[in-house]
C-alpha cells in the first residue's frame, strides 16, 4: 500500500505534493503533540537538573518494570523464558545480564512478536523504517509513547538549541519528496503541517545546491536538521559559491555521526552552531549535545550497556552498544544490539552546561564500520584524517582486505597530488603499513536511505575473529 501511495504521490504536480505532505503533516502533529505536551516539555527540563542518584533510583525501578513486563507479557520474550526452564535453566529474569543479546535480524523476522500481548496494533502508530541496510523494519508504540518521545525531542534539541516546534525549519533526509529522476527544483516539498521544508538528500548535487540555497531563504527556514554529510554538501558548495545570505540559529546533525571537518564547514558557511543528535527508529537510546560540545545521553529512553566480545568495558573504552528501551512499554526491545559503537563517560563527570544527564562520550559509527590492522588493532573513527583544510568534498575509506584500503575521493578545486600524498600518510599512521589506493569519484554513492558511509569494512566476520584473536 505504501509503495501504491508513493508511486501515486509522485504523478502529482509540485503544488498538489505540497497538499498532500502537509496533509500528512497534520495527522503526525495530531501524533506528536497534544495538550500534555507542554508540561512534559518543561518535565523533562526539570529532569535535566536531576542528581546521579535520582537519575540510578528512577532507571532501576523502569528497568525493572521494563524487564518483568517483557518477559511476561511478549511473546517472543515469554517464549524464551519458557525454553530456558524447560531446559533446567533457573537463571532469573530480574538481572539484565542473564537476557540474551538481540540482533536486528531477530526483530526483523517476526516484529510482532515482539508486541506486548495487551495491545491493538491498529490503534498504534506504525513506523517502518530501512535504516542503514535498506532491509525494512516495523515498529509499533501507542500515543502515549510518541508524544513522550516528542516531548523530549523538543526540550533536548529545539529548547536547548534556541528554537522551538512553531518555528520554520528544514530537514535533510531520505525521504523521496521528489522522484529520484527528477533534475530540476524543486527537489523540496513544504509541509504546512509541521512547518517543514522537507529538502531530498538525494538530489544534493553541485548544480542543484544553490537552488536548496535559495529555498532556505524563501520559505524564511530558521534552523536545519538533517544528515552530516547532507549538511556539509550544502555548506560547502555555498561557501565555494560566496553565499553569506543563508543564516540559521542552528545546524542539528542527525543519522550520521558528525566529523569535526564537517561541524567547521556547516558552521562557517551558516554562521551557526552545529550541534549532533544520536538516536534510532527502535527508540532505545537518545543523546543530544549541549553548548559546551557534550552529548548528553537521555536517560527516559534506554538502558545503554557497551560491550566488547559480549564482556562490558571499562567507562570511558569505545565498544558495541546494546541498548534496552525504557521508554516503549508496548514493544519492549531487550539488550538490542543497535550496530553502533561508542562510549560512555564515568558517572562522577560533570559538565558546563550544568546538566547532570549522563554522559555519552561519543559515537564512533557502525559496528560493520570499524577497520582493522594486521597487529590486531580495531580503528573506530577516522575523520581526523581528513582535517586541515584539504580540498575536499566528501571521502570514502573502503577496506577491502587487510593490507589494503581504497579511498574514493571528490575533490574540490585546488586538490593536488600533495594531497593525496597526505590522506595515503594519515591513513598509514593510523593502520599501520598497508597499501593505500586513491580513487578520484565525481560522487560517492549513498544507501537506499539517502545515508552517507565514511568507512566501510568489506571483511568477513571469519576474517575480522582471526585479527582479534591474533591470528
Amino acid at each position: 500500500m505504501r509503495s501504491v501511495l508513493l508511486r501515486l504521490y509522485h504523478t502529482l504536480p509540485a503544488r498538489a505534493r505540497t497538499v498532500a505532505a502537509s496533509m500528512h503533516g497534520l495527522l503526525l502533529r495530531h501524533w506528536r503533540y497534544g495538550p500534555e505536551t507542554e508540561r512534559l516539555v518543561e518535565e523533562a527540563l526539570e529532569r535535566d537538573r536531576w542528581s546521579p542518584e535520582q537519575w540510578s533510583s528512577s532507571r532501576e525501578q523502569r528497568l525493572a518494570y521494563m524487564l518483568h513486563r517483557a518477559a511476561t507479557r511478549v511473546p517472543y520474550y515469554s517464549n524464551h523464558w519458557a525454553a530456558r526452564r524447560r531446559r533446567g535453566d533457573h537463571a532469573s529474569w530480574e538481572y539484565i545480564e542473564h537476557w540474551p543479546i538481540l540482533d536486528k535480524e531477530s526483530l526483523r523476522a517476526n516484529p510482532r512478536a515482539f508486541l506486548a500481548d495487551d495491545c491493538a496494533p491498529r490503534s498504534m502508530y506504525r513506523d517502518h523504517t530501512s535504516g542503514t541496510s535498506g532491509t525494512p523494519l516495523d515498529l509499533w508504540c501507542s500515543r502515549t509513547t510518541v508524544r513522550a518521545w516528542y516531548a523530549l525531542f523538543e526540550a533536548r534539541v529545539r529548547r536547548w538549541y534556541g528554537v522551538s516546534r512553531f518555528d520554520r525549519w528544514a530537514i535533510l533526509g531520505g525521504q523521496l519528496v521528489t522522484a529520484a529522476t527528477q533534475r530540476r527544483p524543486p527537489y523540496w516539498v513544504w509541509n504546512a503541517g509541521l512547518r517543514q521544508l522537507y529538502m531530498s538528500s538525494y538530489h544534493l548535487s553541485p548544480h542543484a545546491i544553490p537552488a536548496y540555497l535559495d529555498a532556505l531563504i524563501r520559505y524564511r527556514v530558521k534552523y536545519v536538521l538533517g544528515y552530516s554529510s547532507a549538511l556539509d554538501a550544502l555548506a560547502r558548495e555555498a561557501v565555494a559559491a560566496g553565499r553569506t545570505d543563508v543564516r540559521l540559529a542552528v545546524a542539528i546533525a542527525n543519522a550520521e555521526p558528525l566529523l569535526e571537518h564537517q561541524r567547521e564547514a556547516i558552521s562557517a558557511a551558516f554562521g551557526c552552531p552545529v550541534r549532533e543528535t544520536y538516536g534510532m527508529a527502535e527508540t532505545v537510546a537518545a543523546a543530544s549535545e549541549c553548548e559546551f560540545g557534550v552529548l548528553h545521553q537521555w536517560p527516559e529512553v534506554g538502558w545503554i550497556e557497551v560491550l566488547e566480545d559480549g564482556r562490558p568495558v571499562v567507562p570511558g573504552k569505545a565498544g558495541e552498544l546494546v541498548c534496552t528501551t525504557l521508554l516503549n512499554t508496548d514493544m519492549p526491545l531487550i539488550r538490542y544490539h543497535v550496530g553502533d559503537r561508542g562510549a560512555t563517560e564515568d558517572r562522577g563527570r560533570s559538565c558546563g552546561c550544568g546538566r547532570a544527564l549522563p554522559i555519552l562520550r561519543g559515537i564512533e559509527g557502525r559496528s560493520d564500520d570499524v577497520l582493522y590492522t594486521p597487529d590486531g588493532r580495531r580503528v573506530g573513527r577516522l575523520d581526523p584524517v581528513f582535517k586541515g583544510g584539504l580540498p575536499l568534498r566528501e571521502a570514502q575509506v573502503i577496506q577491502e582486505t587487510l593490507d589494503l584500503v581504497r579511498l574514493r575521493y571528490v575533490p574540490a578545486p585546488g586538490f593536488q597530488s600533495v594531497h593525496g600524498r597526505v590522506l595515503v600518510q594519515r591513513l598509514q599512521e593510523r593502520l599501520g603499513r598497508i597499501h593505500v589506493v586513491l580513487e578520484e569519484v565525481s560522487q560517492i554513492p549513498r544507501t537506499r536511505n539517502g545515508k552517507f558511509r565514511a568507512v566501510i569494512c568489506e571483511l568477513s566476520r571469519a576474517e575480522r575473529a582471526q585479527v582479534h584473536a591474533g591470528r
